[in-house]
């Protein structure tokens, strides 16, 4: 039950998505995750990742990509496992970290990623790894999976014993320690320039992770947002503008690049 998403899954394969995106389906762990990109973008642009969070997908950050398409960024599109238009039913972060690094064979590497909610947990776990980026941007950052279990076992009745139980069983089977998430961790193994964005009243991810992650990083901002809650803030405006800065600063430095 912790590993399967709101099954929102029917909606997004029925979904007709508008050209000039099409799908690519990356064959993954006897499955594949889908890739969109766009028809009309010339080759040799910088290359811009974005990916969704829990029980999302990747349609939801398809305005966003637009926006840096049309400022000369080449953006792709992920469906993260059991998600979008991915194969799948149940998938953990763990996955999805592994999702990042096979896309990333085959499409990157990336000048910069954008990443939602869960999604931008897994994409900070990536880059501590040595996922290929220059920046990244992390919008409505989730809290790390510790608390997720903390906060299921709750739900279930079943107090503080069925997280710790669970979570010895992930970190067998994944051979990762669920630690290598939380904020200290991360914090002093990312390099990158990176935007934080979140809603000081985001209640499925306190924007307190956000602030623990900025406070161990040596080039990071955060850009903080009122009355959007979690998943408003991707299609509006301002925090389009404020992602589309951040990658400004790298296109600067590349040659031959045109904005639009």
């Amino acid at each position: 039950l912790f590993f399967t998403p709101v099954p929102t899954k029917f909606l997004a394969r029925s979904r007709d998505v508008p050209r000039p995106w099409s799908e690519t389906r990356l064959p993954f762990e006897g499955g594949h995750v889908s890739v969109w990109q766009r028809s009309d973008v010339e080759p040799g642009r910088p290359k811009v990742l974005l990916t969704h969070g829990w029980a999302d997908d990747a349609q939801q950050l398809r305005p966003l990509a637009d926006t840096l398409a049309a400022a000369g960024l080449e953006p792709l599109l992920l469906d993260l496992p059991a998600h979008g238009r991915s194969s799948g039913w149940r998938s953990n972060l763990l996955q999805w970290v592994r999702a990042l690094f096979a896309v990333t064979a085959r499409f990157g590497p990336w000048e910069g990623v954008v990443a939602h909610s869960l999604g931008a947990l897994a994409v900070s776990h990536a880059l501590a790894r040595g996922l290929p980026v220059r920046r990244a941007a992390l919008i409505a950052l989730a809290p790390p999976p510790g608390q997720f279990l903390s906060w299921f076992a709750q739900a279930m009745g079943t107090g503080e014993s069925l997280a710790a139980r669970m979570r010895g069983h992930v970190e067998r089977r994944e051979g990762v320690s669920l630690g290598q998430f939380e904020p200290g961790w991360l914090g002093m193994r990312l390099n990158q320039p990176l935007l934080l964005v979140h809603d000081r009243g985001d209640l499925t991810a306190p924007i307190a992770g956000s602030e623990a992650l900025l406070a161990g990083l040596t080039a990071g901002r955060l850009h903080v947002t009122e009355n959007l809650g979690h998943r408003r803030l991707l299609n509006d405006p301002a925090v389009m503008e404020q992602v589309l800065g951040h990658f400004l600063m790298l296109m600067s430095t590349t040659p031959a690049l045109r904005v639009v």
